[in-house]
């Protein structure tokens, strides 16, 4: 949350809070499905590669921007 300024900071948690309540409700029906057509643990296989993604799309979009506290240490080394 560093990134985000104090007063935008509810709005952004609620970005990220919004889609995890909803996954977190719907992945036991969904894990529950998967686990009574199949003997093989595709639940797992699929959470981990969502995790993947995820991480990968975070990274992708977050990489240049730094916190303010590194900013302010670059700028207190020049």
């Amino acid at each position: 949350m560093a990134i985000v300024t104090p007063p935008e900071r509810a709005a952004a948690a609620s970005v990220t809070a919004v889609p995890r309540t909803f996954a977190a409700a719907m992945a036991p029906l969904l894990a529950g499905y998967l686990l009574s057509v199949s003997s093989f643990g595709w639940p797992l296989i699929i959470a981990g590669v969502l995790k993947i993604i995820y991480d990968l799309l975070l990274l992708k979009m977050f990489h240049a921007i730094r916190p303010p506290e590194e900013v302010q240490s670059r700028d207190n080394r020049a």
